[in-house]
């Protein structure tokens, strides 16, 4: 097997584990429920599984996080509605890109839709996290940057607000090598760190910065997260401090 074919061969494994994932909290939902739909190529996974049960009979209202997602749930029959409407969700299901064992801390953002995911992150009942268990880490930081979305107008002002802050940013391009802008028209700097100790400090300290909106940090908003790994589909509940 050359490299070209193993590379294929792992990521098949990953979408596969992915997909299982998907599948296992796609089946939280319920008939009647309001419901979140994230973004990312797992999320993706979800989305696919959810217009399947609907194309079977069952009845949800969704919200997606980005564009690109509302585009996917409209075109699989997904009925969806909006904050206006609905100002409660029963359940997310949305992806990650770090996930602390123990904690269930997340960074999330690499779909360049961090802001609208915490939104409707916040206004759910429960948030279910689905990842590969590549994404799983005994602390935040130890492989991803966190994004940061920032406001485009001085964002190199800001850029030097969080670097004096002791992270690394670097602007996000998009496949033009233009600065990326997400949904919101907001630019997205990600900040590389070391291993973080205290998810919720930094989470603060980041956004009392001039130009700052939010954070890809997600400090104790997951209720579990459903893993994709080598022995299967495992769920993991967020422990709780005594």
């Amino acid at each position: 097997m050359n490299a070209s074919t193993d590379r294929e061969a792992q990521a098949e494994l990953v979408a596969a584990r992915k997909q299982a994932a998907a599948e296992a909290a796609v089946a939280l939902v319920e008939n009647g429920m309001a419901v979140g739909l994230g973004t990312g190529s797992t999320a993706f996974f979800a989305v696919e599984a959810l217009a399947r049960r609907v194309r079977g009979g069952l009845r949800v209202r969704a919200i997606a996080t980005s564009e690109r997602t509302a585009r996917q749930a409209q075109g699989g029959g997904i009925t969806l509605t909006s904050f206006a409407e609905c100002r409660r969700l029963d359940l997310t299901i949305d992806g990650a890109d770090e996930i602390a064992l123990g904690s269930l801390d997340l960074i999330k953002g690499l779909g360049g839709a961090l802001l609208r995911e915490k939104i409707v992150a916040a206004a759910s009942a429960r948030l279910v996290i689905v990842a590969d268990s590549s994404k799983l880490v005994d602390r935040l930081g130890a492989r991803a940057s966190i994004p940061v979305e920032v406001v485009a107008f001085g964002w190199e002002t800001t850029a030097a607000r969080l670097e004096a802050l002791g992270v690394r940013p670097t602007p996000r391009l998009d496949t033009a090598k233009q600065l990326f802008r997400t949904d919101g028209g907001n630019l997205i700097l990600d900040c590389a760190v070391d291993a973080i100790d205290r998810p919720a400090a930094l989470d603060e300290a980041l956004k009392r910065l001039v130009g700052v909106i939010e954070t890809g940090l997600f400090v104790g908003m997951a209720e579990r997260a459903i893993v994709g790994g080598p022995e299967g589909v495992q769920v993991l509940t967020r422990a709780v401090a005594a």
